[in-house]
C-alpha cells in the first residue's frame, strides 16, 4: 500500500461518523474472561536479554493496559499508532504513541485478525457464530464478503490472515472448539489454511496441521510461515505462482514446549507471527515472543508476564514492538525495524 493510500484511509477513518473515536469507557477495564475462569497472571514489567540486532539487553517490556475483551489482530496505522481487535466486545481498539486507548471501529462481526490491502481496505477474519467469514469491513462503501464457506460448509472459526501484494488472502481456520457434526449431518471442515485469490474461487492450501494459527509471508512473498498451536514446529511452505503451497518443512522448533500429554497431544499455544526488515520471524508464545533467524535458527525470547497472542511492529519508524494477549497490551523499543512494505 502506498503512503498516500494509507493517508487517505486514515483521514477517512478519523472523519467518518460510522466510527466512535475517543477514550475508553470510564474505568477503562473489562474482565475479558468468563465467569469461573482462572484470573490471569499479574501484569508486570519484564526485562529483555540481548538479542543481537533485535533488542538490547535490559530493555523494558512495558505494560500499557489490562482488561481488554480479547486481544488479537494488531496492525499499524500510517501515523504509527496501533489497532487491534477485541472480538468479545465486537470492536477494534486503537493505542496511540502516548498509550492513549480509544475505540477505533465498532460492530465488527467478531473480527479477530486484520490487514489492509493495496486499495486501503480493512480486511478481517470475522468469527461471530453463524456469520463466520473473511472480507472487507471498512470503508462502509466497500464492505463485502470474500468467502464464508468452502465446498458448501461454513468455516469453523477463521483465526489469522495475511494479504499479498496482488490482493490475495491467506487465512487459517482452526475450529475454536467447533466439535463434531450432529447426527445425520455432514462432518465439519477440518482445520485448514485457505487462499482467496484476487479472482476465482477459494482454495484449500494446507491440511493435516493440528491447529494452524498465526500466518505470515516472507518479504518477497515466496515463503509462507505457519504457526501450529498443536505442535512443536513453526512450518514454512514455498508459494507457487497460483498461490498454492508446496514443500512443507519444519522451519523452526519452538522452545519450552511441554511434552505431549497421555493422549499424545502437544499444546505449544504458538499464536501470531510477524517479520522484520531483515527477514527474522517473531512468534507469539506463552512465555513471550520467540525470535528466529531467516534460516529458522533460534535467536532468543522477548519475555512477557502474560501469554502473547499476537504482535506487530508500529511507531513512526516501525521500531516499537507491540504485543497483545490475555487481555493485556505491552510494548518495547527494538533495535530491529519492522518490515515497512506490509502493515505487519
Amino acid at each position: 500500500m502506498t503512503s498516500r493510500q494509507f493517508f487517505v484511509l486514515a483521514i477517512a477513518f478519523s472523519c467518518s461518523s460510522a466510527l466512535t473515536l475517543g477514550q475508553a469507557p470510564a474505568g477503562g477495564q473489562a474482565t475479558g474472561r468468563a465467569g469461573g475462569a482462572q484470573p490471569p497472571q499479574p501484569l508486570t514489567e519484564t526485562t529483555a536479554p540481548a538479542i543481537p540486532g533485535v533488542i538490547a539487553a535490559g530493555t523494558k517490556i512495558t505494560p500499557i493496559r489490562d482488561g481488554f475483551q480479547g486481544t488479537e489482530g494488531p496492525i499499524t496505522l500510517p501515523d504509527g499508532s496501533l489497532i487491534f481487535t477485541e472480538a468479545a466486545a465486537n470492536r477494534i481498539t486503537k493505542i496511540d504513541k502516548d498509550n492513549n486507548v480509544s475505540v477505533f471501529l465498532e460492530n465488527t462481526n467478531g473480527s479477530n485478525s486484520l490487514a489492509f490491502d493495496s486499495q486501503g481496505r480493512l480486511i478481517a477474519v470475522q468469527t461471530t457464530p453463524g456469520s463466520t467469514r473473511v472480507g472487507v469491513i471498512y470503508p462502509q462503501s466497500a464492505v463485502r464478503t470474500f468467502t464464508d464457506s468452502f465446498e458448501g460448509k461454513p468455516y469453523l472459526r477463521p483465526n489469522d490472515l495475511v494479504v499479498t501484494r496482488s490482493g490475495g488472502v491467506y487465512f487459517t481456520d482452526m475450529g475454536g472448539g467447533g466439535g463434531g457434526a450432529a447426527a445425520g449431518a455432514a462432518p465439519p471442515l477440518p482445520n485448514s489454511v485457505y487462499y482467496v485469490p484476487p479472482t476465482g474461487p477459494v482454495i484449500r492450501v494446507v491440511e493435516g496441521v493440528a491447529r494452524p494459527n498465526g500466518i505470515q509471508l516472507s518479504r518477497d512473498e515466496r515463503t509462507l510461515y505457519l504457526n501450529d498451536a498443536g505442535g512443536e514446529y513453526l512450518f514454512a511452505f514455498d508459494v507457487a505462482p497460483d498461490g498454492r503451497l508446496t514443500n512443507k518443512r519444519n522451519f523452526a522448533k519452538y522452545e519450552g514446549v511441554p511434552p505431549a500429554n497421555a493422549q499424545g497431544v502437544i499444546n505449544s499455544q504458538a499464536d501470531g507471527l510477524a517479520i522484520d526488515a531483515e527477514g527474522r520471524v517473531y512468534a507469539a508464545m506463552p512465555n513471550g515472543v520467540q525470535v528466529f533467524s531467516p534460516e529458522g535458527k533460534p535467536l532468543g525470547t522477548i519475555p512477557t508476564s502474560r501469554r502473547v497472542q499476537n504482535l506487530a511492529f508500529a511507531g513512526a519508524d516501525k521500531k516499537t514492538l507491540y504485543m497483545v494477549g490475555s487481555g493485556a497490551a505491552f510494548k518495547t523499543q527494538m533495535l530491529a525495524t519492522g518490515f515497512k512494505d506490509r502493515v505487519k
